[in-house]
């Protein structure tokens, strides 16, 4: 089974990204993790490029401990003229201290007459000078041709000669670099086929996104020939990104057959990319292939059928063997098998409670006509779903609320918000200031409930979203309001929709913490099962 490297290059290129910087700790967590998805390289970073890179080789030297990949420090050839071991990008490299640098070398003949300002010759001594100079020092060296299909259109002789410069200075794998990324998957593959044949030397494939075609093109470098692919996770990077090791990694494995992450390590992809968009601090797309939210999510009704007789007919792939899950959507395109098949995801059970599958999707069509949406807010499906079939208690009920929004003299906007619920046989009522009237609104709900559920302390609001349903009716619009609340165990959403914002929002606020009671009870019986199981063993 043929080998494919994993060269990840998140910490330098994806750090290039609009938007993204880690700090060292970051850069140190996510290497971690990398190195527990069991990726070959990591490309730490351009050591003299900026003193929080110079830290984080210093920290990674002290207390990274990499089970598997090895750290790559990054950067240049020496520069045009200059002595190679008193060029300071070369002694930058060897002070980092690891056993792999990569280096990018010029392949194109026009970045070398107009960038560089240099000759042709020239540059080929660059590349040898420093690879060779690297590898005395004891380094392994991986050379990075930028620009190489770009330059190898306009003169494939003189691309091809830079190659050879640097296979003569010892480099260990040559990379053939769409560095502008606007190649077409075609000339990826013929390229690198010729290249194949050109030379003996390992081959690897660096490509960007820019014409959308990254992941495409750099399976079909690999299929060519490349026994290594640099890429970033989630596809982060300059411009339009680098190629998306979280689609490409899965693919050499499930489609080609070939080798690169182990089994067990695939498991963990879809929490990795999600860590590490945590940590970039950017918001995972939904859409994405294989690790994203809606990556095995179905809607239509037509589509659910199917997926409950054999989830073959649409899925090109188990979710679980990528660590992500199927989600069966429920709206007012669902039929009844999407119904059904929810409810069987959430654990209801309809048919003994007596409950019609065609008349809670009629329940669900006649809420979304007037501006509901349970694609995202599962919580409160789930909810819905179980008063249908009688297994919905209210844990509370509202009696009275008021809420305030008063300028109070230089402390800004004030609001306050009271509450009257009952719950338990008793009447509570309760006062609460907050930062807004949503705020407001739930510390008040908790001083009247905390006593009651001791488990609220541990849960809070962590996302909310507005969306005016009909623009055209001005002020007088119905809303939807989005809530996102955890607890230490997971997230869920919850919706409410109305003519008032605040009535919106309160709708959506008490099915938030209607799932949190009705989540810990399920927790606790299963618990509960758990512990009698134990006593019979």
């Amino acid at each position: 089974m043929k080998k494919v490297q994993i060269y990840d290059t998140t910490l330098r290129d994806g750090e290039q990204g609009e938007g993204i910087s880690f700090s060292v700790m970051d850069k140190m967590r996510v290497a971690q993790k990398l190195d527990d998805l069991g990726v070959d390289f990591i490309e730490g970073g351009w050591p003299g490029a900026n003193p929080k890179t110079d830290a984080f080789f210093k920290e990674a030297s002290r207390s990274l401990k990499l089970r598997k990949a090895r750290l790559v420090a990054f950067g240049s050839t020496r520069r045009a003229g200059g002595r190679t071991a008193s060029d300071p990008v070369v002694k930058a490299l060897l002070g980092a201290g690891t056993e792999y640098v990569t280096i990018f070398g010029k392949s194109w003949d026009l970045h070398v007459r107009e960038v560089f300002k240099t000759s042709l010759k020239e540059n080929l001594k660059m590349v040898s000078d420093t690879v060779r100079y690297l590898t005395r020092k004891g380094r392994r060296v991986i050379f990075d041709a930028e620009h190489f299909f770009d330059g190898y259109e306009d003169n494939r002789e003189y691309a091809l000669e830079t190659l050879r410069a640097a296979v003569d200075g010892g480099a260990e794998t040559l990379v053939l670099c769409d560095t502008n990324g606007g190649m077409l998957t075609s000339q990826i593959f013929e390229i690198v086929e010729d290249v194949a044949d050109f030379t003996d030397a390992p081959l690897g494939i660096h490509v960007h996104n820019d014409g959308d075609m990254a992941v495409a093109n750099s399976i079909a470098a690999v299929q060519a020939g490349c026994s290594q692919v640099q890429g970033t996770m989630n596809g982060y990077g300059e411009r339009c990104g680098n190629a998306n090791l979280m689609s490409i990694m899965p693919a050499i494995k499930f489609k080609l057959g070939m080798d690169c992450l182990a089994g067990f390590e695939f498991r963990e992809l879809t929490d990795a990319s999600r860590f590490i968009a945590e940590i970039a601090n950017v918001k995972q797309l939904d859409s994405q292939p294989y690790v994203g939210k809606s990556a095995f999510a179905h809607k239509a009704g037509v589509h659910v059928n199917a997926m409950n007789k054999d989830p073959r007919t649409y899925e090109h792939l188990e979710p679980s063997r990528v660590g992500n899950r199927r989600r069966m959507l429920i709206s007012e395109l669902s039929g009844k098998s999407s119904v059904a098949g929810k409810a069987r995801e959430l654990n209801i059970d309809l048919e003994s409670a007596g409950s019609n599958a065609r008349d809670i999707l009629m329940l669900i069509q006649e809420k979304e006509s007037r501006g509901y949406q349970f694609e995202l807010a599962d919580a409160s499906l789930a909810l819905l779903m179980r008063r249908a079939a009688g297994s919905g208690k209210l844990h509370f009920k509202l009696t009275d609320l008021r809420v305030i929004v008063e300028k109070r003299g230089e402390d800004g906007i004030i609001s306050e918000a009271t509450v009257r619920i009952e719950i338990g046989g008793e009447e509570r009522h309760t006062v609460a200031l907050g930062d807004g009237p949503v705020h407001a609104l739930d510390q008040a709900l908790r001083k009247a409930l905390t006593e009651f559920y001791p488990t609220l302390a541990q849960m809070h609001l962590s996302d909310f979203r507005v969306r005016v349903l009909d623009e055209t009716e001005g002020t007088a619009a119905s809303v939807r309001v989005l809530i996102q609340s955890q607890d230490k165990h997971d997230s869920w959403w919850t919706v409410g929709v109305s003519e008032n914002i605040v009535e919106a929002s309160w709708n959506a606020l008490i099915d938030s913490f209607e799932y949190k009671f009705v989540k810990d009870e399920s927790r606790e019986k299963a618990g509960k099962k758990a512990k009698k199981r134990k006593k019979r063993k």
